[in-house]
Protein backbone atom coordinates (compact mmCIF):
# COMPACT_ATOMS: atom_id res chain seq x y z
CA UNK A 1 0.00 0.00 0.00
CA UNK A 2 2.78 2.46 0.89
CA UNK A 3 4.30 1.79 -2.53
CA UNK A 4 1.20 2.25 -4.67
CA UNK A 5 -1.30 4.47 -2.82
CA UNK A 6 0.70 7.65 -3.62
CA UNK A 7 0.19 7.04 -7.35
CA UNK A 8 -3.54 6.67 -6.80
CA UNK A 9 -3.73 9.92 -4.82
CA UNK A 10 -1.57 11.78 -7.35
CA UNK A 11 -3.46 10.56 -10.43
CA UNK A 12 -7.00 10.69 -9.05
CA UNK A 13 -7.55 14.39 -8.57
CA UNK A 14 -10.79 15.09 -10.44
CA UNK A 15 -13.13 17.18 -8.23
CA UNK A 16 -15.90 14.58 -8.39
CA UNK A 17 -13.72 11.66 -7.29
CA UNK A 18 -12.88 10.25 -3.88
CA UNK A 19 -10.22 7.71 -2.93
CA UNK A 20 -11.56 5.36 -0.27
CA UNK A 21 -9.11 3.02 1.46
CA UNK A 22 -10.69 0.07 3.24
CA UNK A 23 -8.55 -1.33 6.04
CA UNK A 24 -9.67 -4.96 6.23
CA UNK A 25 -8.70 -5.58 9.85
CA UNK A 26 -4.95 -5.05 9.34
CA UNK A 27 -2.62 -6.04 12.17
CA UNK A 28 0.43 -4.03 11.08
CA UNK A 29 0.92 -0.25 11.09
CA UNK A 30 -1.33 0.37 8.07
CA UNK A 31 -3.84 2.46 10.02
CA UNK A 32 -1.21 4.78 11.48
CA UNK A 33 0.20 5.28 7.97
CA UNK A 34 -3.27 6.05 6.61
CA UNK A 35 -3.98 8.45 9.47
CA UNK A 36 -0.89 10.40 8.44
CA UNK A 37 -2.36 10.86 4.96
CA UNK A 38 -5.82 12.02 6.00
CA UNK A 39 -6.93 15.57 5.11
CA UNK A 40 -5.25 18.43 6.94
CA UNK A 41 -6.38 22.04 7.35
CA UNK A 42 -4.34 22.78 4.24
CA UNK A 43 -6.60 20.30 2.37
CA UNK A 44 -3.80 17.80 1.83
CA UNK A 45 -5.34 14.67 0.26
CA UNK A 46 -8.80 16.15 0.74
CA UNK A 47 -10.23 13.44 -1.51
CA UNK A 48 -9.04 10.58 0.72
CA UNK A 49 -11.32 8.66 3.09
CA UNK A 50 -10.42 5.66 5.25
CA UNK A 51 -12.89 2.99 6.33
CA UNK A 52 -11.51 0.70 9.06
CA UNK A 53 -13.08 -2.73 9.58
CA UNK A 54 -12.90 -4.69 12.82
CA UNK A 55 -11.62 -7.85 11.09
CA UNK A 56 -10.60 -9.28 7.73
CA UNK A 57 -13.81 -9.90 5.81
CA UNK A 58 -11.92 -11.12 2.76
CA UNK A 59 -11.68 -9.53 -0.67
CA UNK A 60 -15.35 -10.11 -1.51
CA UNK A 61 -17.24 -9.20 1.65
CA UNK A 62 -14.81 -6.38 2.42
CA UNK A 63 -15.77 -4.69 -0.84
CA UNK A 64 -19.47 -5.39 -0.32
CA UNK A 65 -19.47 -3.68 3.07
CA UNK A 66 -17.55 -0.70 1.74
CA UNK A 67 -19.64 -0.21 -1.41
CA UNK A 68 -22.85 -0.14 0.64
CA UNK A 69 -21.48 3.11 2.06
CA UNK A 70 -20.96 4.68 -1.40
CA UNK A 71 -23.43 6.98 -3.15
CA UNK A 72 -21.44 7.61 -6.35
CA UNK A 73 -22.61 6.61 -9.83
CA UNK A 74 -19.49 4.47 -10.36
CA UNK A 75 -17.08 2.67 -8.08
CA UNK A 76 -13.67 1.23 -8.95
CA UNK A 77 -12.46 -1.82 -7.05
CA UNK A 78 -8.70 -1.31 -7.05
CA UNK A 79 -6.14 -3.70 -5.57
CA UNK A 80 -3.60 -2.26 -3.15
CA UNK A 81 -0.74 -3.44 -5.40
CA UNK A 82 -1.75 -1.44 -8.48
CA UNK A 83 0.10 1.61 -9.81
CA UNK A 84 -2.21 3.85 -11.82
CA UNK A 85 -1.19 6.37 -14.48
CA UNK A 86 -2.12 9.96 -15.22
CA UNK A 87 -5.67 10.22 -16.55
CA UNK A 88 -6.42 6.55 -15.87
CA UNK A 89 -10.06 7.09 -14.89
CA UNK A 90 -11.40 9.15 -17.77
CA UNK A 91 -11.19 6.75 -20.77
CA UNK A 92 -13.06 3.99 -18.95
CA UNK A 93 -15.65 6.26 -17.36
CA UNK A 94 -16.24 8.12 -20.64
CA UNK A 95 -16.81 4.82 -22.46
CA UNK A 96 -19.27 3.61 -19.82
CA UNK A 97 -21.14 6.92 -19.91
CA UNK A 98 -21.42 6.64 -23.70
CA UNK A 99 -22.51 2.99 -23.48
CA UNK A 100 -25.17 2.59 -20.78
CA UNK A 101 -25.48 -1.12 -21.62
CA UNK A 102 -21.96 -1.67 -20.22
CA UNK A 103 -22.24 -2.36 -16.49
CA UNK A 104 -18.57 -3.06 -15.77
CA UNK A 105 -15.23 -2.43 -17.43
CA UNK A 106 -11.48 -2.54 -16.87
CA UNK A 107 -8.38 -0.76 -18.19
CA UNK A 108 -5.47 -2.57 -19.80
CA UNK A 109 -3.60 -4.29 -16.98
CA UNK A 110 0.15 -4.57 -17.38
CA UNK A 111 2.80 -6.22 -15.20
CA UNK A 112 4.44 -3.81 -12.77
CA UNK A 113 7.65 -5.84 -12.69
CA UNK A 114 8.02 -5.58 -16.47
CA UNK A 115 7.44 -1.82 -16.24
CA UNK A 116 10.31 -1.58 -13.73
CA UNK A 117 12.61 -3.37 -16.20
CA UNK A 118 11.35 -1.19 -19.08
CA UNK A 119 12.07 1.98 -17.09
CA UNK A 120 15.73 0.93 -16.80
CA UNK A 121 16.01 -0.40 -20.36
CA UNK A 122 13.48 0.91 -22.88
CA UNK A 123 14.33 -1.93 -25.28
CA UNK A 124 12.71 -4.38 -22.86
CA UNK A 125 8.97 -4.73 -23.54
CA UNK A 126 6.19 -4.32 -21.05
CA UNK A 127 4.10 -7.48 -20.65
CA UNK A 128 0.48 -8.02 -19.75
CA UNK A 129 -0.37 -9.04 -16.21
CA UNK A 130 -1.90 -12.41 -15.44
CA UNK A 131 -4.98 -11.09 -13.63
CA UNK A 132 -7.01 -9.47 -16.38
CA UNK A 133 -4.55 -8.41 -19.10
CA UNK A 134 -6.73 -6.84 -21.86
CA UNK A 135 -10.07 -8.40 -20.96
CA UNK A 136 -11.17 -11.77 -19.65
CA UNK A 137 -13.05 -14.77 -21.06
CA UNK A 138 -13.71 -18.37 -20.03
CA UNK A 139 -13.75 -21.49 -22.15
CA UNK A 140 -16.46 -24.14 -22.28
CA UNK A 141 -15.08 -25.92 -19.19
CA UNK A 142 -14.84 -22.75 -17.11
CA UNK A 143 -11.10 -22.07 -17.43
CA UNK A 144 -10.39 -18.32 -17.45
CA UNK A 145 -8.10 -16.69 -20.02
CA UNK A 146 -7.53 -13.18 -21.35
CA UNK A 147 -6.51 -11.18 -24.35
CA UNK A 148 -2.81 -11.22 -23.57
CA UNK A 149 -2.77 -14.18 -21.18
CA UNK A 150 -3.48 -17.86 -21.83
CA UNK A 151 -2.87 -20.25 -18.92
CA UNK A 152 0.55 -19.25 -17.51
CA UNK A 153 1.72 -17.51 -20.70
CA UNK A 154 1.59 -13.70 -20.76
CA UNK A 155 2.20 -11.79 -23.97
CA UNK A 156 4.27 -8.69 -24.62
CA UNK A 157 2.22 -5.55 -25.10
CA UNK A 158 2.82 -4.55 -28.73
CA UNK A 159 -0.43 -2.63 -29.09
CA UNK A 160 -2.16 -5.72 -30.47
CA UNK A 161 -4.99 -5.39 -27.94
CA UNK A 162 -5.42 -1.62 -27.99
CA UNK A 163 -8.98 -1.80 -29.31
CA UNK A 164 -11.97 -1.69 -26.98
CA UNK A 165 -13.40 -5.20 -26.66
CA UNK A 166 -16.48 -6.66 -25.08
CA UNK A 167 -15.51 -9.50 -22.76
CA UNK A 168 -16.94 -12.05 -20.34
CA UNK A 169 -15.17 -10.84 -17.19
CA UNK A 170 -13.16 -7.88 -16.03
CA UNK A 171 -10.37 -8.06 -13.50
CA UNK A 172 -10.88 -7.46 -9.80
CA UNK A 173 -7.50 -5.71 -9.80
CA UNK A 174 -9.11 -2.62 -11.41
CA UNK A 175 -12.86 -3.23 -11.68
CA UNK A 176 -15.09 -0.33 -12.80
CA UNK A 177 -18.80 -0.87 -12.16
CA UNK A 178 -22.02 1.09 -11.83
CA UNK A 179 -22.73 1.25 -8.09
CA UNK A 180 -26.46 0.71 -8.45
CA UNK A 181 -25.94 -2.38 -10.63
CA UNK A 182 -23.34 -3.78 -8.22
CA UNK A 183 -25.81 -3.61 -5.34
CA UNK A 184 -28.76 -4.81 -7.43
CA UNK A 185 -27.09 -8.07 -8.49
CA UNK A 186 -25.74 -8.76 -5.00
CA UNK A 187 -22.11 -7.73 -5.39
CA UNK A 188 -19.29 -10.19 -4.82
CA UNK A 189 -20.12 -13.49 -3.15
CA UNK A 190 -18.63 -13.26 0.33
CA UNK A 191 -18.55 -17.06 0.68
CA UNK A 192 -15.76 -17.15 -1.92
CA UNK A 193 -13.54 -15.14 0.46
CA UNK A 194 -11.02 -14.51 -2.34
CA UNK A 195 -10.34 -15.57 -5.97
CA UNK A 196 -12.84 -16.08 -8.81
CA UNK A 197 -15.41 -13.87 -7.10
CA UNK A 198 -15.17 -11.17 -9.76
CA UNK A 199 -15.72 -13.74 -12.54
CA UNK A 200 -18.74 -15.07 -10.66
CA UNK A 201 -20.12 -11.51 -10.42
CA UNK A 202 -19.41 -10.92 -14.11
CA UNK A 203 -21.26 -14.13 -15.01
CA UNK A 204 -24.33 -12.77 -13.21
CA UNK A 205 -23.99 -9.50 -15.12
CA UNK A 206 -23.73 -11.33 -18.45
CA UNK A 207 -26.70 -13.56 -17.66
CA UNK A 208 -28.88 -10.60 -16.67
CA UNK A 209 -28.32 -8.83 -19.95
CA UNK A 210 -25.48 -6.41 -19.15
CA UNK A 211 -22.32 -6.06 -21.19
CA UNK A 212 -18.70 -5.77 -20.05
CA UNK A 213 -15.68 -4.25 -21.74
CA UNK A 214 -11.95 -3.66 -21.62
CA UNK A 215 -10.99 -0.07 -22.48
CA UNK A 216 -7.21 -0.22 -23.15
CA UNK A 217 -6.89 3.54 -23.66
CA UNK A 218 -6.42 3.45 -19.89
CA UNK A 219 -3.54 1.42 -18.45
CA UNK A 220 -2.54 0.41 -14.93
CA UNK A 221 0.35 -1.68 -13.63
CA UNK A 222 -0.37 -4.58 -11.30
CA UNK A 223 2.27 -6.19 -9.12
CA UNK A 224 0.22 -9.37 -8.62
CA UNK A 225 0.52 -11.78 -5.74
CA UNK A 226 0.59 -8.89 -3.30
CA UNK A 227 -1.87 -10.58 -0.95
CA UNK A 228 -1.11 -14.21 -1.86
CA UNK A 229 1.82 -15.34 -4.00
CA UNK A 230 1.04 -17.12 -7.28
CA UNK A 231 2.80 -20.29 -6.15
CA UNK A 232 1.07 -20.42 -2.77
CA UNK A 233 -0.94 -23.66 -2.26
CA UNK A 234 -3.67 -21.57 -0.61
CA UNK A 235 -4.16 -19.72 -3.92
CA UNK A 236 -4.33 -23.06 -5.75
CA UNK A 237 -6.96 -24.28 -3.32
CA UNK A 238 -9.14 -21.16 -3.62
CA UNK A 239 -8.89 -21.06 -7.42
CA UNK A 240 -9.93 -24.70 -7.86
CA UNK A 241 -12.66 -24.65 -5.21
CA UNK A 242 -14.18 -21.32 -6.21
CA UNK A 243 -14.09 -22.13 -9.91
CA UNK A 244 -16.23 -25.21 -9.28
CA UNK A 245 -18.61 -23.22 -7.08
CA UNK A 246 -18.91 -20.57 -9.80
CA UNK A 247 -19.83 -23.20 -12.39
CA UNK A 248 -22.41 -24.70 -10.06
CA UNK A 249 -23.96 -21.31 -9.32
CA UNK A 250 -24.32 -20.18 -12.92
CA UNK A 251 -24.49 -23.01 -15.46
CA UNK A 252 -27.89 -24.37 -16.59
CA UNK A 253 -28.35 -28.04 -15.71
CA UNK A 254 -27.61 -29.60 -19.15
CA UNK A 255 -24.28 -27.76 -19.46
CA UNK A 256 -23.45 -28.19 -15.76
CA UNK A 257 -23.54 -31.98 -15.88
CA UNK A 258 -21.25 -32.13 -18.92
CA UNK A 259 -18.82 -29.49 -17.67
CA UNK A 260 -18.47 -30.99 -14.19
CA UNK A 261 -17.64 -34.37 -15.68
CA UNK A 262 -14.89 -32.80 -17.78
CA UNK A 263 -13.58 -30.89 -14.80
CA UNK A 264 -13.57 -34.03 -12.64
CA UNK A 265 -11.15 -35.62 -15.10
CA UNK A 266 -8.96 -32.55 -15.68
CA UNK A 267 -8.75 -31.52 -12.02
CA UNK A 268 -7.38 -34.92 -11.09
CA UNK A 269 -4.97 -34.75 -14.02
CA UNK A 270 -3.77 -31.42 -12.61
CA UNK A 271 -3.43 -32.97 -9.15
CA UNK A 272 -1.35 -35.85 -10.51
CA UNK A 273 0.82 -33.41 -12.46
CA UNK A 274 1.46 -31.48 -9.24
CA UNK A 275 2.52 -34.69 -7.53
CA UNK A 276 4.80 -35.77 -10.40
CA UNK A 277 6.46 -32.33 -10.48
CA UNK A 278 7.21 -32.59 -6.75
CA UNK A 279 4.55 -30.12 -5.56
CA UNK A 280 2.78 -32.22 -2.93
CA UNK A 281 1.20 -29.20 -1.24
CA UNK A 282 -0.48 -28.20 -4.50
CA UNK A 283 -1.64 -31.80 -5.01
CA UNK A 284 -3.22 -31.72 -1.55
CA UNK A 285 -4.75 -28.30 -2.25
CA UNK A 286 -6.51 -29.52 -5.42
CA UNK A 287 -7.87 -32.65 -3.71
CA UNK A 288 -9.06 -30.62 -0.72
CA UNK A 289 -10.66 -28.06 -3.05
CA UNK A 290 -12.75 -30.75 -4.75
CA UNK A 291 -13.79 -32.28 -1.42
CA UNK A 292 -14.74 -28.90 0.04
CA UNK A 293 -16.68 -27.97 -3.09
CA UNK A 294 -18.88 -31.04 -2.57
CA UNK A 295 -19.34 -30.14 1.10
CA UNK A 296 -20.21 -26.50 0.32
CA UNK A 297 -22.36 -26.99 -2.77
CA UNK A 298 -25.64 -27.27 -0.87
CA UNK A 299 -25.08 -23.87 0.74
CA UNK A 300 -25.07 -22.29 -2.75
CA UNK A 301 -28.30 -23.96 -3.94
CA UNK A 302 -30.42 -20.86 -3.26
CA UNK A 303 -27.95 -18.61 -5.10
CA UNK A 304 -27.97 -21.02 -8.04
CA UNK A 305 -31.76 -21.01 -8.24
CA UNK A 306 -31.89 -17.23 -8.03
CA UNK A 307 -29.30 -16.86 -10.79
CA UNK A 308 -31.16 -19.23 -13.09
CA UNK A 309 -34.51 -17.56 -12.38
CA UNK A 310 -33.21 -14.04 -13.06
CA UNK A 311 -31.15 -14.93 -16.12
CA UNK A 312 -32.19 -13.20 -19.32
CA UNK A 313 -29.42 -15.02 -21.19
CA UNK A 314 -29.17 -18.70 -20.26
CA UNK A 315 -25.70 -19.16 -21.72
CA UNK A 316 -23.73 -15.96 -22.49
CA UNK A 317 -22.28 -15.76 -25.99
CA UNK A 318 -18.98 -14.46 -24.61
CA UNK A 319 -18.19 -17.94 -23.25
CA UNK A 320 -15.75 -19.49 -25.72
CA UNK A 321 -16.74 -22.87 -27.13
CA UNK A 322 -13.09 -23.81 -27.55
CA UNK A 323 -11.06 -25.66 -24.93
CA UNK A 324 -8.12 -23.61 -23.70
CA UNK A 325 -6.57 -26.75 -22.22
CA UNK A 326 -6.67 -28.50 -25.61
CA UNK A 327 -5.43 -25.44 -27.52
CA UNK A 328 -2.65 -24.66 -25.06
CA UNK A 329 -1.24 -28.09 -24.27
CA UNK A 330 -1.95 -30.02 -27.48
CA UNK A 331 -1.93 -27.35 -30.19
CA UNK A 332 0.62 -25.03 -28.60
CA UNK A 333 -1.56 -21.92 -28.88
CA UNK A 334 -0.34 -19.09 -26.68
CA UNK A 335 -2.26 -16.05 -27.92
Amino acid sequence: MRQFLPSVLACTTEPETEVVVVDNGSTDDSMSYLQSLLPTPEAKNAHLRVIPFDKNYGFAEGYNRAIRLMDSEFVVLLNSDVMVTEGWLQPVLAYMQQHPEVAAAQPKILAYKSWQVHEKDASQPVTFEHAGAAGGYIDRLGYPFCRGRVMSYVAKDKGQYDSVARCFWVSGAAFFIRTEVYNRVGGLDGKFFAHMEEIDLCWRLNSRGYELACVPQSAVFHLGGGALAYDNPRKTYLNFRNNLIMLYKNLPQPQLRRVLFGRFVLDYVAAIQALVTLKPQHFAAIIRARIDYLKMRRSFARSRQENLNLAKVAYPSTISQRSIIFDYFLKGKRE
